[in-house]
């Protein structure tokens, strides 16, 4: 790409170079990144297909078309993803927000509007990394308050700008500690969230590479059977919920079985239900605890 050259034709070259080189959706990959260095949306990329462009616009393009054909995931190019129809921003310190995990959000909000006690509803979010589903609750619970931990301090700075972000800094309280641990000393909440790594050791080692290479191991390595951050939530989460509280997890469908026999064997009189996500795969496991 070398002169003048339309805005079509750029994205035309940047899909077939993504394309060769390994990238899953290299056309909407090519739009994305031509969209974010000429600062309009990926719509205006449509719009302005005849519009010429010159080598002081095609570098920076050029420079994330490389960073993406290494592998590098379009988010952190890019800076942010949408969540729940928010943009948050994310850094190479916190995982990416997937589609999935909305429902998770779903879930949590559909309890706390039907059972919450009204006006001051307390979750925790354990391993909140970009902060998508803290804020997302904050936001769409005005008067709830949130409580997020994450191992990682730079994810918690990133959790704090995009609360910032969306008005909700002053409800939400961001903790640098192991999934629980840093509420030791509050009271109990009526409800703990949390999206833990599942991945089994294994199997991170084969995942692809944008995954693998470029997002935290810590937000998805989950242990040899993949278990592990379930485990320590579970067992602590007795002392941190309040009777008639709400748990709900993410999960792999592959492991379902296994994390409500953590949550049934802890809280033998609770109602567990599973949740399945828009491809059908059972995706949150609720535990209503009793009374």
């Amino acid at each position: 790409m070398t002169g003048s050259i339309t805005l079509l034709e750029v994205v035309r070259r940047s899909t077939t170079f993504l394309a060769e080189r390994g990238s899953e959706s290299p056309r909407l990959d090519a739009e994305l990144l031509s969209a974010h260095v000429l600062g309009v949306r990926r719509l205006d990329v449509y719009l302005q297909f005849d519009r010429l462009l010159r080598d002081g616009e095609l570098e920076p393009i050029r420079a994330l078309l490389r960073r993406r054909a290494a592998g590098e995931p379009v988010a952190y190019l890019l800076g942010e993803k949408e969540f729940c129809g928010r943009a948050f921003t994310v850094t190479p310190s916190v995982l990416i927000p997937r589609p999935e995990t909305e429902l998770l959000v779903e879930r949590v909000l559909l309890w706390a509007r039907a059972t919450a006690p009204p006006g001051d509803a307390r979750i925790i979010d354990a391993g909140t990394g970009s902060g998508c589903v803290a804020v997302t609750l904050a936001a769409e619970l005005p008067q709830a308050r949130l409580l997020a931990s994450d191992v990682s301090g730079e994810a918690t700075l990133v959790a704090e700008a995009n609360a910032a972000r969306h008005g909700v800094g002053d409800r939400c309280t961001f903790s640098r500690g192991s999934w629980l641990e840093p509420f030791d000393a509050a009271p109990p909440v009526d409800a703990l969230v949390s999206n833990p790594p599942y991945v089994t050791t294994s199997e991170f080692d084969s995942m692809m590479r944008d995954v693998r290479d470029f997002e935290p191991r810590v937000a998805l390595d989950g242990g040899d059977d993949g278990l592990d951050a379930y485990r320590a939530i579970v067992a602590a989460a007795r002392a941190r919920l309040r009777g008639g509280g709400l748990i709900a997890l993410e999960i792999d469908p592959r492991r379902r079985a296994a994390v409500e026999s953590l949550v049934v064997e802890s809280w033998p009189g609770s109602r567990v239900t599973v949740s399945t996500d828009l491809s059908g795969r059972e995706r949150v496991v609720e535990v209503c605890l009793p009374q």
